[in-house]
């Protein structure tokens, strides 16, 4: 049978393996080596789902939205991820890989951060373990995420702002691994997104694979069935995406919509659509669609959302493009900040940045009325609020 899960090698297609320096090889080997039978244990399961349950307070809602349902003429569903502690769905993924590091003897733990959510969700774990956390984000992103900043430091995390490139997450990326480069015995690289080289991609895949396991059991309680007609999410490294999608990759009656960055345009030179202007190329450990010049140097990619300003795609989802199984499409800043703006006027929610990109694609595609429509509310919107206003006050 067709499978868009990993292989055995951590390829999803062409796209995955682990393209590493030689002194990580030794960490990422251990790492390839011990994760599926630590995620599959009982005693991981057991802590895991009780931590998801009583700390991070899940499940997350399946709320249908009968405004948005209406404006748009089919049924529409948000995953609620935005209500979950922290508020966003990258605390799925950062409960399951401390108690990974726990597994695994290590003592210090490092991130990279964009839109600092990741980063809180690390600093928040390492609180709760009383493990040491250093988290790197890009210096433009320290500023623009001032916020998130001052919550992972009163969590007691150190927050290392990046001077290098264009000072955002591909920035953060790099000074990370090179962390993990000085320091490989004791430290553990909690990374937010399924990039990097294998087993990242997939762990992280399959740790917010919870997404898509609600979704699967609350969709039969409220529709009958437990499948919808599309699946929508933002898609930047592709966590929540990968998550949302995770049970249903195999399934064609769904129909998987991502919508990615486009910045000012596709055509602009000033954008973060990887998918749209991608060519096959590695970048941090994943042989991916990364977004390069002739020579193959790394092009900064643009977006008023500092979560999806990625230059690469987690390698799950360039392969979903490659064979068509998904429908890529991009959303323009000012498309991502007039659907925030629509869902808080319809339905009193937030939403963040990152996540106003997925809605902003209900604009793009055509719906017949008896569709069932899933469409993950990745974060929750007190980040971006300056933004936000800014955005008001410019269409005023």
């Amino acid at each position: 049978m067709k499978t868009y899960q990993v292989d055995k090698q951590g390829y999803y297609g062409e796209f995955g393996g682990a393209y590493v320096p030689e002194i990580l090889h030794q960490c990422v080997e251990t790492l390839q080596n011990t994760y599926a039978a630590v995620l599959e244990s009982e005693t991981f399961r057991r802590d895991f789902d009780v931590l998801l349950r009583d700390y991070v307070g899940r499940p997350s809602p399946l709320y249908l939205s009968r405004r948005l349902s209406e404006k748009y003429g089919c049924k529409i569903y948000l995953k609620r991820e935005d209500l979950n502690h922290t508020g966003a769905h990258k605390i799925n993924n950062t409960i399951g890989q401390i108690l990974l590091a726990r597994h695994m003897g290590k003592k210090r733990i490092i991130a990279e951060t964009g839109a600092g959510q990741h980063g809180v969700a690390t600093a928040t774990v390492c609180a709760l373990m009383n493990m040491e956390c250093i988290v790197y984000m890009g210096k433009t992103d320290v500023e623009r995420q001032h916020a998130n900043v001052q919550k992972m430091e009163m969590l007691g995390a150190k927050v290392v702002p990046v001077t290098s490139g264009n000072m955002t997450l591909k920035d953060a990326t790099n000074e990370a691994i090179r962390d993990w480069c000085c320091h490989p015995a004791d430290t553990y690289y909690i990374i937010g997104s399924t990039v990097g080289p294998h087993p990242y991609p997939d762990m992280v895949a399959r740790l917010q694979s919870v997404i898509s396991e609600e979704i699967k059991k609350q969709l039969l309680e409220q529709e009958g069935r437990d499948y919808p007609d599309y699946l929508i999410a933002c898609v930047g490294g592709g966590s929540n995406a990968a998550g949302t999608i995770y049970h249903y990759l195999d399934d064609e009656r769904v129909k998987i919509v991502l919508a990615e960055a486009g910045g000012h345009g596709i055509a602009s030179g000033e954008s973060a659509a990887t998918i749209q202007l991608g060519k096959k190329g590695i970048i941090h450990g994943s042989r991916t669609l990364v977004m390069q010049n002739e020579d193959g140097q790394i092009e900064e990619p643009y977006s008023i959302s500092a979560g999806l300003d990625y230059p690469g795609i987690g390698p799950i989802h360039a392969n979903l493009s490659a064979t068509r199984r998904a429908t890529i499409l991009a959303v323009d800043d000012e498309e991502a900040l007039d659907a925030a703006f629509e869902l808080t006027r319809l339905e009193g929610i937030i939403p963040a940045l990152e996540s106003a990109h997925a809605l902003g694609a209900l604009d793009k595609v055509t719906f017949k009325p008896e569709d069932v429509v899933v469409l993950t509310v990745s974060g929750r919107g007190d980040k971006d609020m300056e933004t936000y206003i800014a955005h008001k006050n410019k269409t005023k």
